[in-house]
């Protein structure tokens, strides 16, 4: 029965081609799927985690100046904003021809809510291999204490 799948034609095959020239028609290609989704090529990537004691930002940008991102936390919220520059030639010089651009250049923010434990004022941030890595700190009222039964 799933089989059908993989046959050009087959029931299930037309279901599924029906299915992309819907979102293709109605424009829901490519848009988010849920709450913690973001559209494709959305950059820069990010991978956020928590560990007792912090939390963890990694936003993979490669080929940008770490001269030029602005990390903030403002109110609970962490922005990374900044540029990556353009690697065509300028418009000036007419004897390049573009067939694909795949790469975005220019202007980037992200914004990112954080927990209500973490302690704006104990952030870290190191750029390494393309890899920006956040270390936002929890205050120490929110971590676990043992108590001593007496």
């Amino acid at each position: 029965m799933f089989a059908s799948t993989l046959i050009p034609g087959g029931l299930f095959g037309d279901f599924d081609r029906l299915r992309r020239e819907l979102d293709e028609l109605f424009g829901w290609a490519g848009l988010p799927t849920s709450i913690r989704s973001v559209a494709p090529g959305t950059y820069p990537a990010l991978n956020i985690g928590t560990t007792p004691s912090s939390v963890e930002v990694y936003a993979f940008a490669p080929g940008i100046d770490p001269s030029k991102v602005e990390v903030t936390v403002d109110r609970g919220v962490l922005t990374i904003a900044g540029e990556r520059a353009s690697t065509l030639p300028d418009e000036q010089d007419r004897k390049v021809n573009v067939y694909a651009r795949e790469r975005a250049a220019g202007a980037f923010k992200r914004a990112v809510s954080l927990p209500d434990d973490i302690d704006p004022d104990r952030v870290s941030a190191t750029y390494r291999d393309g890899v920006l890595h956040i270390s936002i700190a929890r205050r120490e009222s929110a971590q676990p204490k043992r108590i001593a039964i007496q």
